[in-house]
């Protein structure tokens, strides 16, 4: 089977994978070991790790999220740490250099090595992330190299939707082209998917999830149900554990957490598993809104409350109602709950590549609400025109 699209994200998304995995270098250093300097004109921060037993002194240049967490690590608080590394660098480098020597820890530099300088005393690269010197190491390539094969080999026929790589995170997600079926109201018609997410950078653990697609927009809906999202593993729940283990060892626990990701990918190749989630959006498109149209801002804004979402994000919503009730299986049908999960996932389509499972967490979470909840939005009172 072919899961490509007719944009070639897929073999976009593998030839960054090819390229990132080239580049990168992991050094476990003492936080004493190293030196801290912020350029006063171009305010980017490098940390330089001597170099041992003849090897050239590394100067890596750390990115936002590297920045961040050595700050965070060293006990400051990320915005006075951005406010230092812009207004005063010579106070940001006193401080961590200061605590990085006084209060000395191990910690592994993830990086991607750069150029040697010319009279080669020195290697220039991008720090990318600094974690726990017994950070679970489990790739982008050894995720893709797990999924993809059983992607590729499964009857439900998938194609690639969308991909991102980002500093934090790599994203993929994939539909169904044959297992497809109608939902909220006629025309409304949705494909399974599955998206995995990965961190080389400590931002969370690899992840296998179910995702609902509604043809007519492409949204996406991550089912919130816990036998349906696999958390198979994290860098910090087992640090202890994985620095204890062996080479081999480490590998062996790899080949078996590929091995899960294999079978559980295969899983949402299932009918039942989809046409479950499927009834589910049938009956939410039941659980009406009481004053319809009248009551759209009214009942977002209760929505956005429950939700816990900012003013935008509140706004957000509200545009992605507005389309979504020009498309089909939603026109001149009442404001329901399935209305309103669609609103809310539309809203992915203008975030950044880091908040796009966010909104769609958030679209599973408006299809799962208790019934008081819902109750809350489906009857938000309409203000009447004197």
């Amino acid at each position: 089977m072919n899961i490509e699209n007719e944009k070639h994200t897929l073999e976009s998304l593998l030839q960054t994978v090819r390229d990132q995995s080239a580049r990168k270098v992991d050094y476990v250093a003492q936080t004493d070991s190293l030196k801290v300097r912020t350029d006063g004109f171009t305010k980017k921060t490098q940390v330089f790790l001597e170099g041992v037993r003849g090897e050239p002194t590394k100067i890596l240049t750390a990115n936002g999220v590297a920045f961040d967490q050595m700050v965070t690590k060293a006990g400051v608080d990320v915005r006075t740490g951005r406010r230092l590394q812009q207004e005063y660098p010579d106070v940001l480098d006193h401080l961590m250099n200061r605590i990085h020597t006084q209060e000395s820890r191990s910690a592994m530099l993830r990086t991607f090595d750069g150029d040697t300088s010319a009279a080669g005393d020195a290697t220039h690269g991008t720090l990318r992330a600094v974690v726990s010197d017994k950070f679970k190491t489990f790739d982008n390539p050894d995720l893709l190299e797990s999924v993809l094969p059983t992607l590729i080999e499964s009857d439900a026929d998938w194609e690639i939707v969308n991909a991102a790589v980002t500093d934090k995170r790599l994203y993929a997600r994939f539909k169904s082209r044959l297992m497809t079926g109608t939902a909220a109201g006629v025309g409304d018609v949705m494909a399974q998917g599955v998206v995995i997410s990965n961190s080389e950078t400590g931002h969370g653990s690899v992840q296998v999830a179910q995702l609902l697609w509604t043809l007519a927009c492409l949204n996406g809906m991550q089912t919130a149900n816990k036998n349906r999202t696999a958390h198979l593993t994290s860098s910090r729940s087992d640090g202890d554990t994985w620095a204890m283990l062996t080479d081999e060892s480490k590998r062996l626990d790899n080949a078996a957490l590929s091995s899960k990701l294999k079978d559980i990918t295969a899983a949402y190749a299932s009918r039942d598993m989809f046409e479950s989630v499927l009834e589910q959006f049938r009956l939410a498109a039941g659980d009406i809104v009481e004053n319809g149209m009248a009551a759209a801002q009214p009942a977002v804004n209760a929505l956005g409350g429950i939700l816990k979402l900012s003013k935008a994000e509140t706004s957000s919503v509200l545009d992605g109602l507005m389309q979504t009730i020009q498309q089909d299986g939603y026109r001149g049908e009442p404001l329901s709950r399935a209305t309103m999960v669609n609103a809310v996932t539309a809203a992915a389509h203008k975030a950044d590549a880091d908040s796009v499972s966010d909104w769609q967490v958030l679209g599973g979470k408006v299809l799962d609400l208790p019934a008081n909840q819902w109750q809350a939005i489906a009857s938000v009172p309409v203000a009447v025109a004197a």
